[in-house]
């Protein structure tokens, strides 16, 4: 559909986002549609597969895996515009990292306050360039002059905020300003539109020397042989007992019975043991 109603009313998803954009073919035939948090990229093609084996039926299946808080604004702009065309379709399910999302849309009128669920957790992580040649060896060694940060962006990422709480039990307030403020108009913080593509790709292309990322990044990245390595936070800045993923189906799921297998299924202890094979920390079973 070309995008007839302009730029202004719905969001923009980047042009190089075409890979977060899956089975974009069925997007007007699905037999379920999902929006889920970006940084489940990883773990999608598995966790179809076992749902679709289980329900064999539900053939097509469009999903996406951009960062949430755009997925929120496409859901509740009624469409996003992707390459000067608009992508009008409603999805049958959102996940996020944030319950604010979820209440935005209780606000909206598009879900009950019982249509959502917690559902899994995750953890944050530093990102270094293998070898580690900055010294990054804590959280606060981020707000040193010449250490370059690829910083994820709060307007897009609820990783962002997260992070920011990191920051701020490892350093108040100050630590926080220090990055997010004087560090991005010094340039040496640089933020993300799509952070779970960009950071590694900045890591290997030695264009930032740390990001901040879910410990899941750094499993998908050792997997795929990038040249990285891991900086432990610790468990008591790590945000693990804060983070914590958010499902629901909408009210006007265009397939809706469709949608409720996919809930029941995430609960489940196949469904549980695919995202902790992937680093997440599983909330059933």
């Amino acid at each position: 559909m070309a995008a007839e109603r302009g730029p202004g009313i719905f969001p923009i998803i980047p042009s190089n986002r075409e890979d977060d954009l899956h089975n974009l073919e069925y997007s007007d035939s699905a037999d379920l549609v999902l929006f889920v948090a970006g940084n489940q990229f990883m773990v999608m093609d598995e966790l179809l597969r076992g749902f679709q084996e289980e329900n064999p039926d539900i053939k097509k299946i469009f999903f996406e895996t951009l960062p949430p808080g755009l997925e929120l604004k496409q859901i509740l702009a009624g469409g996003a515009i992707f390459r000067d065309k608009v992508i009008d379709v409603v999805p049958d399910v959102y996940a996020s990292v944030s319950e604010k999302a979820m209440e935005r849309l209780e606000a909206a009128g598009l879900i009950a306050k019982d249509d959502y669920f917690l559902y899994l957790h995750n953890r944050i992580v530093l990102m270094a360039p293998e070898g580690n040649p900055s010294r990054i060896r804590s959280v606060s060694d981020l707000g040193r002059d010449k250490v370059r940060i690829s910083q994820p962006n709060p307007e897009y990422e609820d990783i962002a905020f997260y992070i920011m709480d990191m920051y701020r039990d490892a350093g108040g307030e100050a630590l926080v300003h220090r990055i997010m403020e004087e560090k991005r108009a010094e340039g040496t913080t640089i933020l993300t539109v799509v952070h779970h593509r960009e950071t590694p790709l900045r890591i290997e292309k030695k264009t930032v020397d740390v990001g901040p990322v879910w410990a899941t990044e750094i499993i998908h990245a050792k997997e795929n042989n990038l040249a990285i390595e891991t900086v432990e936070p610790g468990e008591e800045l790590d945000q693990r007992d804060r983070i914590n993923y958010y499902i629901c189906k909408l009210k006007n799921a265009p397939h809706p019975a469709n949608a409720e297998k996919f809930l029941d299924f995430i609960k489940s202890s196949r469904a549980q043991s695919i995202y902790e094979k992937y680093g997440f920390v599983p909330h059933f079973g």
